[in-house]
């Protein structure tokens, strides 16, 4: 059996991707500091989105995760908060009115500042410095100063956080979010997109079937599910003094919840079964989740598996592979129907982006839309032929019209990477790519449900 778990066990664990501080009494007196601060999430939250997410584990739902690779200080605004959750709307409405399935809506927002590194050190021109690892521990400016980690960024994060999630909820309940509103989410050069005319022939059903209901007497201002929208936040708990800082025991249940995020997820480079992140992760109550790399074999997931939700809660874990487009068929159906014998609730969700990211001729990180694409379809293609239910997708994108994919409709090509290359780390997926995306997916989730009640019919007919 683990050892008991407290909000500090995880120091007695071997840890990986920690920065070095110079200063510990520094980093304690941020961390002290930190823990007197009031929760960003609470408590009701998250349970509310492990809810949600037991219901995408039943097949009663549908998962859709993204947001920025690593959020900024320099990129925080307002407008690009706004733009962000509005492609969600979008793909939202997109993905429900084709898969027919509610759609459980998380940001990597409002905390997603901390980067995994393959590598500790950075050499450009014969020159060593530590490696960036998101703004939460130091500066990507490429100079001593800048890449020294420094524990007082972790109260720029918390601030610039609170704000973040202070804006989501006005959109989400202030009435931006109501379906009313659906023509209105087509952002400018979105509206100039091949995606366009397909929204906005979804967004004239929906006005048309909202008149339909108010002609019936169901009005929005007595329906929250028109007028607003649930949306949770997540980032991966990599920087673990902030995580602890913000855990607190919910004065309701008496459990301890990290009160960062509504959702923490655990990445590939650090889900050792006798890690840090794993010891810490395992003792908060918030809806997990766990990036599952080609590498992983089954006898280890059922491991971690079981020390992450030792009670098979529905909703408590998410399994996000991230294989690449062209191991996924190979290296996914082994685990997938591993995982399905031994009896464990989980979410199956696809991160189409890290198992496809290249370097192009130019020099810039990119990832082809093809490629992206092709995971996806590979991930449903997985869980159509083992009766299971893919039921999620996990991206990095941005609301911004950045050119850091290749491909897609707009066809971005290699030599366009550089017009507007703006993410702090890796390449995302922009507004259009987003929306097209969804699209597709959409085309997949129809398919499946068609084919659901394909054997549904035909179990009634027998």
């Amino acid at each position: 059996m683990p050892a008991k778990w407290t909000p500090e066990s995880w120091r007695s664990h071997p840890i990986r991707q920690v920065p070095a501080y110079r200063d510990a009494a520094a980093l304690a007196a941020v961390e002290q500091k930190l823990g007197s601060f009031p929760p960003l999430v609470f408590a009701g939250e998250a349970r509310a989105l492990k809810s949600r997410l037991a219901d995408v584990a039943n097949g009663r739902g549908f998962l859709l995760q993204g947001g920025d690779c690593a959020e900024s200080f320099a990129e925080f605004s307002a407008n690009n908060i706004r733009d962000t959750f509005k492609v969600f709307l979008q793909m939202t409405v997109v993905l429900m009115y084709a898969g027919g399935l509610p759609v459980v809506k998380v940001g990597r927002m409002a905390g997603q500042f901390a980067k995994p590194r393959s590598a500790d050190t950075e050499t450009i021109d014969g020159v060593t410095l530590p490696a960036y690892r998101g703004d939460i521990i130091n500066g990507i400016e490429f100079e001593p100063g800048a890449r020294e980690p420094d524990p007082q960024r972790m109260m720029q994060v918390y601030s610039q956080s609170a704000s973040t999630l202070n804006l989501l909820r006005a959109f989400a309940r202030g009435g931006y979010a109501d379906l009313h509103r659906v023509h209105g989410w087509t952002q400018g050069f979105v509206a100039n997109s091949p995606a366009a005319e397909r929204f906005s022939d979804i967004a004239n059903r929906i006005t048309e079937a909202l008149t339909f209901m108010e002609a019936c007497g169901i009005r929005s201002d007595q329906t929250p599910q028109v007028s607003e929208a649930e949306f949770f936040t997540s980032h991966e708990a990599l920087l673990l003094p902030y995580e602890q800082a913000l855990t607190r025991v919910d004065s309701t249940s008496g459990d301890w919840y990290d009160c960062s995020a509504h959702m923490i997820w655990i990445g590939e480079r650090t889900r050792q079964p006798d890690g840090a992140h794993i010891e810490f992760c395992r003792g908060v109550r918030n809806p997990i989740g766990m990036k599952v790399g080609p590498t992983l074999e089954g006898d280890e997931l059922i491991r971690l598996i079981d020390l992450l939700n030792p009670e098979n809660e529905p909703g408590r874990l998410t399994l996000i592979s991230r294989m690449g487009h062209d191991k996924i068929g190979e290296r996914l159906p082994a685990l997938v129907r591993r995982v399905a014998r031994e009896g464990r609730k989980v979410v199956w969700s696809c991160d189409p982006m890290h198992g496809n990211t290249v370097k192009s001729n130019t020099g810039y990180k990119t990832r082809p839309f093809d490629r992206i694409l092709a995971e996806v379809r590979g991930f449903m293609a997985v869980h159509r032929a083992e009766g299971t239910h893919a039921g999620g997708v996990h991206f990095e994108m941005t609301g911004q019209n950045v050119t850091e994919c290749i491909g897609g409709a707009q066809e971005v090509t290699e030599s366009a990477l550089a017009d507007r290359y703006h993410t702090h780390c890796d390449p995302r997926l922009n507004a259009t790519q987003s929306l097209e995306l969804a699209f597709l997916i959409a085309e997949e989730l129809k398919a499946a449900r068609t084919a659901t009640e394909g054997r549904g019919d035909a179990a009634a007919a027998d």
